[in-house]
């Protein structure tokens, strides 16, 4: 079973990539829908009337419908305990600056009408760093943005003190587990491509809505990957409060403030970490190369040098003509000043030829299996099962050197 599931992570096809949203927030603070946006007629609320103290929501607001739609279940809290066997520590998932997270599973016992899933349950952690209005922000949102490539906000639980979110669950996790993590076998070259292309597609969606949506903390964790699924794949996009070091833009981090540029250039980053298998910052590499986008920011200019910053996990197995466009295409993202950056609208349109090409040499499938040497190092590229001819080599090297011992020996 669990080599099938490791299979199944290194088929491009079989991957669903999506983004997981938190709060989002435009330039102005105000976040609308648009009259073409699918939210069942509704106009969006403004992120300024949830903030408002004198317009202040109750749950019979959300309830109504009126200000979500239909969109989302509402959920009581025995429900939620029963989907996650009481929250158990066997269904945790993780935890972020929201809360704790649990998987569960929904079937038609526990709401009716719904059909039978896994889910993720978000329990808001009321001594945390983030509070009732951000999960206000994220319902009321969520509840009106619906795209194929956004996590999908399924429902949630206002009840008493308790503030839940549930959301649909992303079977392998987040992007920088699947590309970063020791000792496991490589994300293919068009796995790569398909993740970048889908989340791309996401922050476009994002960025083109009536009043732009800015995601404000685009990175690898924030890109979510499930097993297979339906035909294509989706990708999940996460926003948050504060942008992250390595990859929140330049005038972001000297001005705090935001425009949709700023999303363009931590995509450029997650690009890079797609291209090179390198975390955005890595403080156990060498001074110089700590920082990946000033380390191989020099290197995307020139072509001949491509290779001296690709993933060599890859082993060549890789597309020369989608590298260098891939390149050419993370630099403009990077771009010291905004205005130079493309929008993801035209970054869709750039990737998305780079998935039929076909100049990607042919090689030998090898699996590669972990060993306890491997998780106990902790080394990232070795400890891997050797291929048979290699073994082969080996046993031969061995004969060998026992037939010399013992004519040495009878000498």
């Amino acid at each position: 079973m669990a080599f099938k599931i490791t299979l199944k992570a290194i088929i491009p096809s079989c991957f669903n990539v999506k983004i997981d949203v938190l709060p989002f927030e435009d330039k102005n603070n105000i976040v609308r829908v648009s009259k073409n946006s699918n939210n069942c007629g509704h106009s969006r609320l403004a992120l300024s009337d949830i903030s408002d103290p004198e317009s202040s929501l109750s749950i019979s607001d959300l309830s109504s419908n009126a200000i979500i739609g239909s969109n989302l279940h509402i959920f009581t809290h025995s429900e939620l305990k029963v989907m996650t066997s009481n929250f158990s520590s066997s269904n945790f998932l993780g935890e972020g600056g929201f809360g704790p997270v649990h998987k569960g599973f929904i079937d038609d016992k526990i709401k009716p009408g719904l059909k039978a899933q896994p889910v993720a349950v978000k329990l808001l952690d009321l001594e945390g760093s983030q509070g009732h209005l951000e999960w206000l922000t994220e319902v009321v949102l969520l509840g009106q943005l619906r795209h194929p490539n956004l996590v999908k906000l399924i429902g949630y639980c206002w009840e008493d003190e308790q503030r839940l979110l549930v959301y649909e669950y992303m079977a392998r996790g987040n992007l920088e587990n699947q590309l970063f993590r020791r000792c496991s076998s490589s994300l293919p070259w068009l796995t790569r491509m398909k993740i970048a292309v889908d989340a791309a597609k996401g922050l476009a969606f994002l960025h083109g809505e009536e009043k732009p949506v800015i995601y404000r903390d685009f990175k690898a964790s924030n890109i979510l990957l499930d097993s297979d699924g339906p035909e294509g794949s989706d990708t999940h996009v996460t926003t948050r409060v504060m942008g992250t070091y390595g990859y929140a833009a330049p005038e972001y981090m000297m001005t705090g403030y935001l425009t949709t540029k700023s999303d363009v250039y931590s995509f450029g980053v997650v690009l890079l970490e797609l291209l090179t298998g390198r975390q955005a910052i890595d403080k156990k590499r060498p001074s110089r190369e700590q920082n990946l986008v000033e380390w191989a920011r020099p290197f995307l200019k020139d072509s001949h040098k491509h290779d001296r910053i690709m993933d060599s996990r890859l082993e060549g197995q890789y597309s020369t003509q989608g590298a260098k466009k891939v390149a050419a295409l993370a630099y403009q993202c990077l771009s010291q000043k905004p205005k130079s950056r493309p929008t993801m609208t035209n970054v869709v349109k750039i990737l998305e030829p780079v998935l039929d090409l076909k100049d990607i040499p042919i090689g030998p499938f090898v699996y590669v299996v972990p060993s306890f040497d491997c998780k106990s190092s902790g080394l990232n590229n070795g400890c891997l099962e050797k291929k048979r001819g290699e073994e082969k080599e080996e046993e031969n090297k061995v004969k060998i050197s026992d037939q010399n011992d013992k004519e040495i020996s009878a000498g």
